[in-house]
Order: C-alpha cells, then sequence, then structure tokens
C-alpha cells in the first residue's frame, strides 16, 4: 500500500484537519481488507470510519454520505436485514451534497510560468466551475449506484482491489475540496444487493467477498 507522507503543516496550510486525513486512512485500510477478504476487521474500519464522519464533517460531505453506505453494507453483509434506516441516512446524506459541491474550492496547482500562473488567476471562477461540473458527474453516478431503494452489499474482493488501485492512481497530489469528493467516491465500498428475475440474489463471481 502506497503511503503519502504529510505532515501537520501540510494540513494547517490546506486548511485539511487531522480528522479528514485519518478518515481516507481509515477508509482505505477498510477496503483494503475487503479487497483481501478479511470482512470482519473490513466492517471494523468502516464503523471507525463512520464515527469519524459522523463527529467532524458536515451533514452534506459526501465523506459522511460514503461512510453511511458503507456501513448499510457491512450492516447487510452481516446481518442480512435491518439497514433499512441507515440505508435511507445515505440516500439523504449523498442527496444533501449538491450544496458542499456548490462551495467547493479549486486546488491551486503549481505552474511551470508566470504566463500560467496569470491565466489561472484571470480564469479562476472557470477553473473552479469546472471542478464543481465534475463534481456533479461523479454524484449522479454514485447515487445511481446506491441510492435506489434497493439493500446494499460490499462490492466483491477483485472490486474492491480495483477501487484501492484506482485511488492511488487518481487521487489528487494536493489536500483538497475535490480530494474530499474523490475520495468519497472512489472508497466507496457498496453497492445495490442484485438479484435474478426470480428474487434471488445473483451469486458472486468468482474471485469476489465470500461469506465466511
Amino acid at each position: 500500500m502506497v503511503r503519502e507522507d504529510w505532515t501537520f503543516k501540510d494540513l494547517i496550510a490546506a486548511g485539511w484537519s487531522e480528522a479528514d486525513l485519518e478518515w481516507e486512512r481509515r477508509t482505505e485500510d477498510s477496503l483494503s481488507a475487503l479487497a483481501e477478504g478479511r470482512v470482519d476487521e473490513a466492517r471494523a474500519g468502516f464503523a471507525n470510519a463512520l464515527r469519524l464522519a459522523r463527529a467532524g464533517f458536515a451533514a452534506n460531505d459526501p465523506r459522511l454520505a460514503a461512510s453511511l453506505s458503507n456501513q448499510a453494507a457491512a450492516v447487510a453483509t452481516e446481518n442480512g436485514s435491518g439497514t433499512g434506516q441507515i440505508r435511507a441516512a445515505a440516500a439523504q446524506a449523498w442527496s444533501a451534497c449538491d450544496s458542499w459541491i456548490d462551495k467547493m474550492t479549486a486546488p491551486r496547482t503549481a505552474r511551470s510560468s508566470m504566463f500560467h500562473l496569470r491565466m489561472e488567476r484571470l480564469h479562476r471562477p472557470a477553473y473552479e466551475e469546472r471542478w464543481r461540473v465534475k463534481g456533479r458527474e461523479l454524484l449522479a453516478d454514485v447515487r445511481e449506484e446506491v441510492c435506489a431503494d434497493e439493500t446494499l452489499e460490499f462490492v466483491g474482493r477483485h472490486e474492491a482491489a480495483e477501487r484501492v488501485a484506482r485511488w492511488h492512481r487518481e487521487r489528487p497530489v494536493t489536500l483538497s475540496d475535490p480530494r474530499k469528493l474523490m475520495a468519497a467516491v472512489i472508497l466507496l465500498a457498496a453497492r445495490e444487493k442484485r438479484f435474478g428475475i426470480n428474487g434471488d440474489a445473483l451469486p458472486r463471481e468468482e474471485g469476489r467477498l465470500q461469506q465466511q
């Protein structure tokens, strides 16, 4: 697992808290555990990440929505039922994220010349709006995946591993609002439970999560 070496000074400069970074780490570790078939460890990790999100994030923060979805999947995986309340809370949280996107600020990236710095300053509003458009597109994809009135379940082992790898490839190199959003979207461990035409749950493909 690739770790980034952020310092407390980096967090202060970016306007981040230790909770912001710790949520990322706990959620990534839990998704990695899921990819390796360590289901109980994944459940415990997602529960810890949810406690952190509830204590430190706003109600419209997409990371809170992601944690609620992950917890709904964890409960369903363990109990097979009793997830209606938390699933509804997750759907409500995802719906509230639009107001978070509206206030999202784009990262300030290093530029190679004074010309690029000047152009970024001149076109900053347009630059930030492009990030907001991308954010709304990401939210739409997530809502389609986990916000229907269906039971949630964990993604399989292969998909969990792919999501961890995608996070390592695509996470922004700066501590920023877009990074918070992408963490919520990419480190999502939940999906709608899939059923066949007779109403039975579809079997997981080979290599995916198997219950012990």
